[in-house]
């Protein structure tokens, strides 16, 4: 009988120390942050300083299902929608050049943003291709891409119609110089950090923390002329505007 529990005991301990093992790797992976899978976004373009710095991904679609839009809207996706997702991406995107060109007959095009696609391999390393001036002369490439693109804009689509608000825990914000701007500037935010030097273009700084409640507080969501001028302590004015930050950013 001794021997009985003896051997029973130690059966359970192996079990438990097995089974918190386990529990550990398991916790290790789920804990492990997501990853970018898929992506549309765009480059460039005459856009302003300040758009150009805060302009985030059109559509990040995550590892975890999680889809963000703009940087403004999310929505989870099942694991089978994810997959269905890449496996598309990369039919798309496989084999095209990083930079895209046009038919030699495709009109030319100045000043539009570059589209950016993008999907994860079987590699594990992102596989990206920008394509200038896709909206205006998509017939004029291969179809793959405006396929890729058609794809991502339906996620986006979804999310505006579906999705909710995203918020992150981290905040990008660009202050532009406003010195001629008219209009009553609000004292700077407390407990956020003022720039410093020269601001040419713009001056941007990625916060967190308390500083991201302030700036969410004092500042609307992107840039609202008279609402957004603030005044620093040694006087300068600026138009300041912000975007969450990807969890990945």
């Amino acid at each position: 009988m001794r021997v009985r529990l003896t051997l029973l005991v130690a059966l359970l301990s192996l079990t438990a120390a097995c089974g918190g093992a386990g529990s550990e790797i398991s916790a290790a992976v789920a804990d492990a942050p997501a990853k970018r899978v898929a992506l549309w976004g765009a480059e460039g373009g005459f856009v302003t300083a300040t758009m150009n710095v805060l302009r985030p991904p059109r559509v990040v679609v995550y590892s975890d299902g999680v889809v963000i839009a703009d940087a403004s809207k999310q929505l989870k996706l099942t694991e089978n929608e994810v997959s269905k997702i890449v496996a598309s991406m990369r039919t798309y995107l496989t084999g095209q050049p990083p930079t895209a060109q046009p038919r030699p007959d495709a009109p030319t095009v100045s000043d539009v943003p570059t589209t950016v696609l993008g999907v994860r391999g079987q590699d594990g390393k992102m596989l990206e291709v920008r394509v200038p001036a896709l909206d205006q002369v998509a017939s004029f490439y291969p179809k793959q891409l405006p396929d890729a693109k058609e794809l991502m804009d339906g996620l986006a689509v979804r999310a505006a119609a579906s999705g909710t608000d995203y918020a992150g825990t981290r905040v990008r914000l660009v202050a532009e110089g406003a010195a001629s701007a008219e209009g009553k500037p609000a004292p700077w935010p407390a407990g956020v950090e003022e720039p410093s030097g020269s601001v040419d273009p713009v001056w941007q700084k990625d916060l967190d923390g308390v500083a991201v409640a302030a700036i969410t507080k004092a500042v609307p969501a992107g840039r609202e002329y008279g609402t957004s001028l603030f005044k620093t302590s040694s006087g300068a004015l600026f138009m300041l505007s912000w975007r969450y930050l990807l969890p990945d950013e």
